[in-house]
C-alpha cells in the first residue's frame, strides 16, 4: 500500500478521510446528536456516503489507496485499541448473571439471524453475517471488525450499520419508556443487565441506562462491554467456521485458516488494561484517539458505498434487523430473568 512512488498520494487520501472524520467528530458534539446518542462513527459513515454519491467522481484516483488503507489497516488498529475500554474486572463486577446474559444473547442472536437471513429470507451470506453481528455484539464496531474477516464489500457493511442506527436508536428511547410505564418488571440493576445485553451500540446502552437511573447505567455499560469483549472469540470462531463451510470442493483444496490477529490483540490489550499500568488520563486520551480512528474507518467505508449498490438489496436486511430487534427485546428479557435465577 505504501510503495515509494505512491506514498504521497496514499497519504493524501488518508488525510482526506481524516478531514471528513474531524468534521464528523465536530458534528457529533452537537446537542441534538449527543442527546440521540449518535456517535462520530455513525456521522462519519453518513458523511462518507453523501460524498460517495455526490462528489466522489472528482476524487483523484491516486488517492483511492489512502481510502482503502483507512478501511483496512486503520480499522484493524482501531479495533485493537478498543481493548482499552475494557478490563477483566468489569466481568467480575456484574457476576454470573451479566456474563451468562452476554454470552447467550450474542450466540443466540447471531445463530437466529444467520438461519433466518440465509434460509428464510434468502439474503446473501455476507449481509446476513454483518447484520447479525451488529445486532448481537456491539453495533457498528462489530460490523467493522467482521467485514475484513469475511471479505465483504463496503456497501454491505453500510447496510448493516444502517440497521444498527435505526433499531439501536429505537431501543434507546423505547426501553426507558416501557420501564417507567411498568411494562418491563425488573429491578434497576436487572434493567441495566437487560439494556446492556440487548442494546446495539455502547452509546445506546449509556443513554438508555442513564434514562433509567445511575445504578442501571453502570450495570448496562459493564454488560455491554462484556459483549464487546466477546467480539474477539466470535471473530476467531467465525473464521474457522467459514473455512469449514467454504472449502473449494471443485479443486479439492482446503481453505487456509486465517486467524484475525487484530481480534487476538484486542483481548491482549484488554488484559493489559486490566492491570492499570497506564494512568487513567492516558487511557482516556487513547480512547479518544481510538474513536477517531474508528470514525476514519467508518468514513472511508461510506466513501466506498454507492447508492446504486443498494438497489438490488431491497427490504430483506430491514426485515432481518426487525426480527433480531424483536428477539433482543422479548428473548433478551427472558434470558435476563433466567440468568438472575442461577
Amino acid at each position: 500500500m505504501f510503495q515509494k512512488e505512491n506514498r504521497n498520494n496514499t497519504l493524501s487520501g488518508i488525510l482526506f478521510v481524516a478531514l471528513f472524520s474531524m468534521s464528523a467528530t465536530y458534528m457529533a458534539d452537537f446537542a441534538v446528536l449527543k442527546h440521540l446518542g449518535i456517535s462520530p462513527l455513525i456521522v462519519g459513515i453518513v458523511l462518507g456516503m453523501i460524498y460517495a454519491n455526490t462528489l466522489r467522481n472528482r476524487l483523484p484516483k491516486e488517492w483511492v489507496p489512502g481510502i482503502l488503507f483507512s478501511t483496512k489497516t486503520i480499522l484493524r488498529t482501531g479495533i485493537v485499541l478498543y481493548g482499552f475500554r475494557i478490563t477483566f474486572q468489569n466481568i467480575e463486577a456484574v457476576g454470573t448473571a451479566g456474563i451468562f446474559t452476554s454470552v447467550v444473547i450474542v450466540a443466540s442472536t447471531f445463530i437466529i439471524g444467520y438461519f433466518i437471513g440465509t434460509k428464510v429470507l434468502k439474503l446473501d451470506k455476507e449481509t446476513t453475517i454483518l447484520t447479525s453481528a451488529g445486532s448481537s455484539i456491539c453495533g457498528a464496531a462489530a460490523v467493522l471488525a467482521t467485514e475484513p474477516v469475511i471479505n465483504a464489500e463496503p456497501y454491505k457493511s453500510a447496510i448493516a450499520v444502517s440497521t444498527v442506527v435505526v433499531f439501536g436508536s429505537i431501543a434507546m428511547f423505547l426501553y426507558p419508556f416501557l420501564y417507567k410505564l411498568g411494562v418491563i418488571p425488573l429491578s434497576p440493576e436487572a434493567m441495566g443487565i437487560y439494556i446492556g445485553g440487548t442494546s446495539h451500540e455502547v452509546a445506546h446502552a449509556v443513554a438508555a441506562g442513564n434514562a433509567v437511573g445511575v445504578e442501571a447505567a453502570k450495570t448496562a455499560v459493564i454488560v455491554k462491554m462484556i459483549r464487546v469483549m466477546l467480539l474477539a472469540p466470535f471473530l476467531v470462531i467465525l473464521g474457522f467456521w467459514l473455512v469449514r463451510t467454504t472449502q473449494h470442493v471443485a479443486q479439492k483444496q482446503k481453505s487456509k485458516i486465517t486467524i484475525p490477529w487484530f481480534a487476538v490483540f484486542f483481548i491482549v490489550v484488554a488484559g493489559f488494561n486490566s492491570f492499570n499500568f497506564l494512568p487513567q488520563s492516558l487511557v482516556v486520551d487513547i480512547n479518544a484517539a481510538d474513536t477517531f480512528l474508528l470514525t476514519m474507518a467508518m468514513t472511508a467505508l461510506g466513501m466506498e458505498t454507492s447508492v446504486d449498490k443498494f438497489k438490488n438489496v431491497g427490504m430483506k436486511p430491514i426485515y432481518l434487523a426487525t426480527i433480531l430487534f424483536a428477539w433482543l427485546m422479548v428473548g433478551g428479557f427472558f434470558i435476563v430473568k433466567f440468568s438472575l435465577s442461577l
